[in-house]
């Protein structure tokens, strides 16, 4: 399983860890990604994504999945959430 996140596409990042001797070994920086279960008032079902922290709050604020996967652009979203928008918009 791709460590991605379904909403918004942030995957690991490359890096250096620092010692304080300024050695530096090569790491990767994972985004912080939850088992989420959201409910879709629009489909009257539960959906199961695998989500960043930061995707959970903005999901949040723009007031449930329904809404967030209305307005977000399709190239940012896993081929399950595309699904799932194309079948938000086709019954809304």
């Amino acid at each position: 399983m791709a460590k991605k996140c379904e909403l918004t596409g942030k995957s690991p990042l490359k890096g250096h860890a620092v010692s304080h001797a300024n050695n530096k070994v090569k790491r990767k920086f994972f985004p912080n990604l939850k088992k989420v279960t959201f409910k879709s008032e629009i489909l009257k079902r539960n959906i199961k994504l695998r989500v960043s922290n930061s995707a959970l709050k903005t999901v949040d604020y723009k007031g449930g999945l329904d809404f967030y996967l209305r307005n977000v652009k399709s190239f940012k979203l896993s081929s399950k959430a595309k699904k799932l928008k194309s079948k938000i918009i086709a019954k809304a």
